[in-house]
């Protein structure tokens, strides 16, 4: 199939923009307190981080970006075969390590019944988890498209982006892709003012506004990498990392959130991935900023399992706001640490191993 042994150095990663792998990292996090706060305020307007959903459309603009950059001129020299190949090894080990807790989590919950009513479809569930098959089944726990792992949805639709990428968006003309980004902004504030807001594609009566959410975001930041939209400047860690929270710390007001979904989504995460682009990263946060971006992804995929667990606890026991504002404090940092753990201990191994087999095939 490959024809010489200088081709696997096409293989070789690219240099990261660490700013950005930094605000991944914040954004992550940001999820990971969501999540918990949601739990804890059902009402949206009482949650002091209730915009941090919008961390996925965030993740999607970066990932245009970061996979224009890197495969806009290497995809058509490696193949498309080699660059799904690639996406698998980088992305679904933490795919089925997270089916893999997340199944635990359902079977063992100690502050809930629900497994005992979904037993003879856990086999099921648990399948479909790990091939990114959607199944939303479980009505208690809101019809989630993954109910073992929910975050999976969005890597559902990443995988379906980076399908739609390699055999289409790679080799189409950027007037054509500016026209799909204006059908697709068109279709993220229809969407929003339907349904209030830009929470959806998660479940499976919200399937088709994932694929909505996707659309704009990945087009756009590829759109940013292609037009050289590098906003250059002084600005460091800090406070781009700063702007970043801002979005998610947004007060939810209900009468007019439909339309601060879609400014955020439509302007400001192009804006803050073209401003981390081109900030300058001192040398004291170089190690903070790798550090968050390797963690973010193992922390996004493996800590819903726990949530649902803390879901149990709070129908279960009632605890009071202290209580679950404690919980929530010490879970997050706990959260932190299982991941790294996850990260040193399978992910990197198992990625690294598939790696190194990918290489010597093609050698």
């Amino acid at each position: 199939m490959y024809q010489s042994e200088a081709e696997p150095s096409l293989l070789k990663t690219t240099q990261h923009f660490a700013i950005l792998d930094g605000l991944r990292g914040i954004a992550a996090i940001a999820v990971v307190i969501f999540h918990f706060m949601e739990i804890i305020f059902p009402d949206p307007s009482k949650n002091f981080i209730a915009h941090a959903y919008l961390a996925v459309d965030f993740f999607f603009c970066l990932s245009g970006f970061v996979i224009a950059y890197a495969y806009d001129q290497k995809l058509p020299q490696i193949g498309i075969s080699a660059f799904f190949t690639l996406r698998l090894i980088r992305l679904h080990p933490l795919v089925i390590i997270g089916s893999v807790i997340g199944l635990l989590g359902f079977i063992f919950d100690p502050f809930s019944n629900l497994f005992d009513k979904y037993t003879s479809q856990s086999v099921l569930l648990f399948v479909t988890s790990c091939l990114m098959i959607p199944y939303p089944i479980v009505g208690e726990r809101y019809f989630n498209l993954f109910h073992l792992n929910p975050p999976s949805w969005s890597l559902f639709w990443e995988y379906v982006a980076n399908i739609v990428y390699a055999f289409i968006l790679v080799r189409l003309p950027n007037k054509i892709i500016w026209a799909l980004a204006l059908i697709s902004a068109v279709a993220i504030i229809y969407e929003s003012y339907v349904s209030g807001s830009l929470i959806v594609g998660w479940s499976g009566d919200t399937f088709l506004g994932g694929a909505i959410r996707v659309s704009y975001s990945f087009i756009i930041g590829i759109l940013v990498y292609r037009s050289k939209w590098i906003i250059q400047s002084r600005f460091g860690l800090i406070p781009v990392g700063i702007l970043l929270m801002l979005s998610f710390l947004a007060p939810f007001v209900k009468s007019v959130n439909w339309a601060v979904d879609p400014l955020i989504v439509l302007f400001y995460f192009p804006f803050l991935v073209s401003l981390g682009a081109g900030a300058h990263l001192s040398n004291a946060l170089t190690k903070v900023c790798n550090f968050a971006g390797k963690i973010s992804y193992p922390l996004y995929m493996t800590h819903y399992p726990f949530l649902w667990i803390f879901l149990s606890y709070v129908e279960a026991k009632k605890p009071t706001l202290d209580q679950m504002i404690l919980i929530a404090m010490v879970g997050t940092v706990l959260l932190i640490v299982w991941a790294y753990l996850i990260m040193i201990l399978l992910d990197i191994p198992i990625r690294t191993y598939m790696k190194n087999k990918l290489i010597k095939r093609m050698v």
